[in-house]
């Protein structure tokens, strides 16, 4: 029992020297401020549920920007586009020939009708003058020369008719149909557009320089919409996470630079001060008092300079 109580004894000692040191060192005017690496990542997924085709990317390896990653089954978006591409053709056809009046086969037609209408008024002229020349004679009918007036007549209108249908052919069409397929053209344009984001979307690439922090699913396995399938940790994504005592928080401003040191890392590192949090926290569980205020820190993040690929969770020291 009493070897027990002496293990005891050396065990509170202990406990009470370090947490002395401890507190000796964090809150000390020479101290250090302690801390480790932090990372932002980026989950990569796809909007659509489908068969994870092909995977680009291994687990810690380092992408590029813009590499590609993985893809999805594009099947059926690929078919949506090329319905969007038919479409767009289809809605500019209709535009051009709106735009273009008759084809040059249908103002032939109607030429060679004008002219077959001309030839026919020339002949009814001719007829009528003659039935005009027998007036006052024994051999004038008046239901003939009347029969002549009416074929003049009807001739030289369908002269007219013919001419103006001509001049109509070569016009465009109305405005608000022409409007109308310009929109039609719009529409279908936006189509091609929605489905190029849906593919890209079903196959995307990495937006900055990163190293893979995981992937999730293997080539041939169903991937739900919307669930990561490669996560990326950014090169500039990589900050300091470290706590300050509230005895020295007020000497640390945003966008100060630091000093800092870590296990096997070279000299020299520095990092900007991001953020410094609005509240205190407590490094042990303490009831709040005027005497235990040594133990408050508050936690503040440095974004490290120099592009350093440092490993999350590398303990590091902030030097004073």
């Amino acid at each position: 029992m009493k070897i027990v109580r002496v293990l005891i004894v050396l065990v509170l000692a202990s406990c009470a020297i370090g947490g002395a040191w401890y507190l000796n060192r964090l809150g000390g005017d020479d101290a250090a401020y302690y801390g480790y690496v932090e990372g932002e990542y980026i989950n990569l997924s796809a909007p659509a549920s489908g068969v994870l085709d092909s995977l680009m990317v291994r687990r810690g390896t380092r992408v590029k920007a813009g590499a590609p990653l993985f893809t999805i089954d594009t099947t059926t978006a690929s078919a949506e586009r090329a319905r969007a591409v038919a479409a767009k053709a289809r809605a500019e056809a209709n535009l051009a020939d709106l735009t273009k009046g008759a084809r040059p086969e249908e103002i032939r037609v109607q030429s060679e009708q004008l002219a077959e209408a001309a030839a026919a008024l020339k002949n009814a002229e001719i007829e009528l003058k003659r039935q005009e020349s027998l007036k006052g004679t024994e051999v004038f009918i008046q239901a003939k020369y009347d029969t002549a007036l009416a074929a003049r007549d009807q001739a030289a209108a369908r002269v007219k008719a013919l001419s103006a249908t001509i001049k109509v052919s070569h016009l465009p069409a109305r405005d608000d149909r022409i409007d109308a397929a310009s929109r039609a053209v719009a529409e279908a344009d936006a189509a091609i557009k929605t489905a190029d984001r849906r593919l890209a979307e079903l196959q995307p690439a990495a937006p900055v320089d990163a190293m893979v922090q995981d992937t999730y699913y293997l080539p041939g396995a169903w991937v739900p919409g919307n669930m990561a399938v490669v996560t990326l940790l950014p090169d500039d994504k990589r900050k300091l996470r470290f706590f300050v005592p509230q005895s020295q928080i007020a000497k640390l401003q945003m966008g100060q630079e630091v000093s800092f040191s870590c296990d096997g890392c070279k000299a020299g590192l520095k990092a900007t001060v991001s953020y410094i949090a609005p509240e205190a926290e407590y490094t042990p569980p303490v009831i709040y008092s005027a005497e235990s205020r040594e133990k408050l820190v508050f936690l503040v993040e440095a974004q490290i300079n120099g592009g350093a690929l440092l490993p999350v969770g590398l303990p590091i020291e902030i030097e004073k």
